[in-house]
């Protein structure tokens, strides 16, 4: 007995499994395309393998039913002609003289049979004598000689009284003008009227047709002057009549035509495998449309009914067959469709099984080599003269790995270069100090000897030098800036004594704003030297920073000599485009580098939406305004306002 438990505890891992790894992305390559290849070659074949079928047996089964109905047109046709003649010869017989007045005599006996009368019998009736009775008899034998198909004709006048060359009655005592096919062709007043197989009938002929063996027509025949009906002609037309119009036509091997009448009910049926009657259902089926199509079981087996009603006689010929003759023809296409697809999958399946081998071995072959590359070793090469696109990306790896090769080499002198550096960076941090701590002794010195502008020049140099260096960083904030500018402008105002003046105008609610350092000064310096040294007399130097909206202004002001207008654009065009300015001017650019620095810096930093502006001022000198964004924290790098303001 298995362990349940452990049956269902398997179950359950083998549902928690990630199933994932059977997607189509972790096969391998070569499966990969085996797939592709069959889905794209086989499984079309397949549809249409599948649909040449499907449509081939509809097909043959339209074309097999249109054949049986055009066959049983035919047959149609051939028992609507009988028919037309039979209604023809009770039109000759009714307009025949001799027999209008024998219908027309007067009977002073009881219904008598006169058709063994001869012509010397006299009159055998009133107004009706033995010659008119034997013109009649051999009028009669006429039709029944050109007509061989004719069993029997039998004309009966309204007392009772009848003629024929076959037929007579069973019972002499009583009258055919009470039997019911009587009766109906006379209330049909002078229509002609197809009664089928006759049944209990008191009439019967000489050669003792079965019922079955025959079929009967009726005429009334009417007086012409008062209408009224005289007598009937009844006609036995001969069975065979109909069975050589459908024996003869075979659907399939065992498939035949019936003839039915209105109801269904069988009027000739041949003798074959499906020679028995249908059943009451299948015969129910006949009463509907004027033609149709349908299945039903005969014997046992499915069979396929296909019909035809007449509309002269309203007789039902129906084509019976077997559907499994009916797809007979199908089923050679089926085996033919099945050889094929077989032929398809087995080529498919070899081609695509080659294919992906041709395209798989290379690149397993490249996954190898790039797979010991990562291991580390260099050394592994693609060797293969392929031109497709594998031999593309074996020589692409190969020029990789040269490539991968000369970067190895490459980083290993820049880290040889980078050691040196960072040794004589150690070594550069001492100046620094030393020089910080020197001027700290000079300005010490200055005050114990009372000089205090010499102490005040040297501390301004002290915090100019120690703001620049600010450790390595190029953001500070405003205030640190301030005070850079505050100790540059000192120092520059001892060297000008008496020429040079300044005010600084800064918000103290931006002083802890961050900012790029050292983007005044070289304003102010541009201002001194090309704008207070020209000019006569002391100049004023106005520096301001103010915010709007999200933005940081600098402006930097002088009253100097000012700027021609020629000068002014030209400087407008290089700060465009301050990057290739200052590349296409040459390691040393005069006049403007001040200027061309800071903008690309700042294009750097925060991007073209920010920048430098110049103009010049109405009462003489220039200015120069900065912007730049609000930045309350401190940057982790700089950030590109610009690209961040597009997305």
């Amino acid at each position: 007995m298995p362990n349940k438990p452990g049956m269902i505890e398997r179950l359950r891992r083998w549902l928690r499994q990630d199933w994932r790894q059977y997607h189509p992305h972790h096969l391998p390559l070569r499966d990969q395309l085996i797939a592709l290849f069959l889905l794209v070659g086989i499984l079309p074949a397949i549809l249409l393998g599948v649909m040449v079928n499907w449509t081939s047996d509809r097909i043959i089964e339209n074309q097999v039913t249109d054949n049986t109905f055009q066959l049983i047109g035919k047959v149609n046709q051939t028992l609507d002609t009988y028919m037309e003649h039979m209604q023809s010869i009770t039109y000759l017989i009714g307009f025949d003289p001799t027999v209008e007045e024998f219908m027309s005599a007067n009977s002073t006996t009881n219904p008598r049979n006169l058709s063994d009368a001869e012509p010397e019998d006299g009159t055998i009736t009133e107004g009706l004598s033995g010659t008119s009775v034997y013109r009649i008899r051999q009028f009669l034998q006429g039709f029944t000689t050109v007509y061989p198909e004719i069993a029997g004709m039998l004309v009966v006048n309204r007392n009772g009284d009848y003629i024929s060359n076959e037929m007579y009655a069973r019972d002499a005592t009583r009258s055919l003008t009470e039997e019911q096919w009587y009766k109906d062709a006379a209330a049909k007043q002078g229509l002609f009227t197809i009664v089928g197989h006759p049944t209990g009938r008191n009439v019967t002929s000489h050669t003792n047709y079965l019922d079955s063996e025959v079929i009967s027509v009726t005429r009334a025949l009417n007086d012409p002057r008062t209408g009224k009906v005289t007598g009937v002609v009844l006609i036995d037309l001969k069975l065979r009549v109909i069975a050589q119009a459908a024996k003869d036509v075979r659907l399939g091997k065992t498939g035949y035509l019936m003839v039915t009448d209105a109801v269904g009910q069988p009027i000739y049926a041949p003798k074959g495998p499906l020679e028995q009657a249908m059943p009451a259902r299948l015969a129910a089926s006949l009463t509907g449309a004027k033609q149709s199509v349908f299945t039903g079981e005969l014997e046992g087996q499915q069979v396929q009914l296909v019909y035809t009603t007449s509309d002269y006689t309203g007789w039902k010929t129906v084509g019976v067959f077997r559907l499994s003759e009916s797809v007979a023809e199908s089923r050679a296409i089926r085996f033919y469709v099945v050889i094929f697809l077989f032929i398809v999958c087995f080529v498919g399946l070899t081609a695509s099984y080659g294919l992906s081998q041709s395209i798989s071995r290379p690149i397993h072959r490249l996954s190898a080599l790039m797979q010991k590359a990562e291991a580390g070793d260099m050394t592994a090469r693609y060797m293969n003269d392929r031109r497709d696109e594998v031999g593309m990306l074996g020589r692409s790896f190969n020029r990789m790995i040269n490539e991968i090769r000369n970067l190895m080499k490459l980083n290993l002198r820049q880290e040889q270069q980078k050691r040196s550096a960072e040794l004589r960076s150690l070594q550069a941090h001492i100046r620094p100090h030393f020089l910080y701590n020197t001027l700290d002794t000079i300005q010490w010195m200055a005050r114990k000897k009372g000089a205090e502008d010499i102490s005040e020049l040297v501390g301004s140099l002290s915090r100019l030098f120690r703001i620049g260096l600010s450790g390595g960083s190029d953001i500070i904030r405003l205030a640190e800036e301030e005070e850079h500018i505050r100790s540059y402008l000192q120092i520059q105002q001892t060297r000008y004594a008496g020429k040079l003046n300044y005010t600084i105008d800064i918000d103290e609610s931006l002083h802890e704003v961050y900012v790029i350092k050292l983007l005044l000064q070289p304003l102010v310096e541009n201002a001194i030297y090309h704008g207070i040294r020209a000019r006569r007399g002391p100049g004023m130097i106005t520096i301001s920073a103010r915010q709007q909206d999200d933005l940081l202004v600098y402006t930097v002001t002088d009253d100097g000599a000012g700027i021609t207008d020629e000068r002014l654009a030209e400087l407008e065009a290089q700060l465009q485009q301050p990057l290739t300015t200052l590349e296409s001017r040459g390691p040393e650019p005069a006049g403007s580098y001040g200027l061309l620095n800071i903008q690309a810096r700042i294009h750097l930093a925060y991007g073209t939406r920010y920048g430098l502006t110049l103009r010049r001022v109405p009462e003489g000198g220039t200015a120069v305004m900065v912007t730049q964004p609000i930045l309350r924290q401190f940057p982790a790098a700089p950030i590109r306002q610009e690209e961040e303001h597009h997305e």
